[in-house]
């Protein structure tokens, strides 16, 4: 890995907290793996022998229901760990992971992350941080679904795109919005929907762009009592 590489795994809570020595311990010589949309990882039930670090594209995580439709756990991006945990919880996969767009993964062998925990206590404080990050994640993810109205999820996620956070912004969605309305907990034309009622607030979308005129107004709209419309 590069530096570049290096300072991406650095920001992560699992090997962010450590030593420059022990993440090297950790991740020593593994190679980075550029996988393909729609390439499966691993599937809910398998063995769980690894897990992964984010350097770039985007990976979803995901359970299949009784019925046969697929619930969105998490969406993973750079600078971010899965599947950490899995390894510690009857050494199943409890979800299924699946790359949405053209992603480089450092895939760490689970025994590996086991026998450093063993020789390396500092690990597993890393390793209650990174458990806390992903639980933050998922009763955010909650709250919004169950506090925030359709357009305010969609606005949320904009504003979290963004790159700055005031004035004028142009944003191309990280990957197609059916998953991205299974993500905010939405059908795909509630997304659409949500996405026309932000139309007066200054947000336009040409397909995969989004334009937003002020992101400063947009998060203000989030923060709003409005809920504006129910049902979606």
């Amino acid at each position: 890995m590069d530096p570049s590489d290096w300072r991406i795994v650095r920001s992560t809570p699992l090997l962010g907290a450590v030593s420059q020595d022990v993440a090297q311990s950790l991740i020593g010589n593994q190679p980075i793996t550029v996988y393909r949309k729609g390439h499966t990882l691993f599937q809910q039930g398998e063995a769980a022998d690894a897990f992964f670090v984010v350097l770039g594209g985007w990976v979803k995580l995901y359970r299949v229901t009784p019925d046969g439709n697929e619930a969105v756990v998490g969406v993973y991006r750079r600078g971010e760990t899965f599947a950490e945990a899995a390894m510690f919880l009857g050494g199943r996969y409890p979800v299924s992971a699946e790359v949405v767009t053209d992603a480089r993964l450092v895939r760490v062998d689970g025994q590996r992350l086991r026998q450093r925990i063993l020789d390396q206590p500092e690990l597993a404080l890393s390793m209650l941080a990174s458990a806390s990050y992903h639980l933050k994640a998922l009763v955010e993810q909650i709250e919004h679904i169950k506090l925030l109205s359709a357009p305010q999820r969609v606005a949320e996620f904009l504003v979290r795109l963004s790159p700055v956070r005031e004035g004028g912004a142009t944003i191309d969605l990280p990957y197609e919005k059916a998953l991205l309305a299974n993500r905010l907990g939405m059908k795909p034309e509630s997304l659409s929907r949500a996405l026309a009622k932000l139309r007066p607030l200054g947000v336009s979308v040409d397909r995969e762009q989004v334009s937003i005129v002020d992101v400063a107004l947009l998060a203000k709209f989030v923060e709003s009592s409005d809920r504006g419309e129910e049902g979606f």
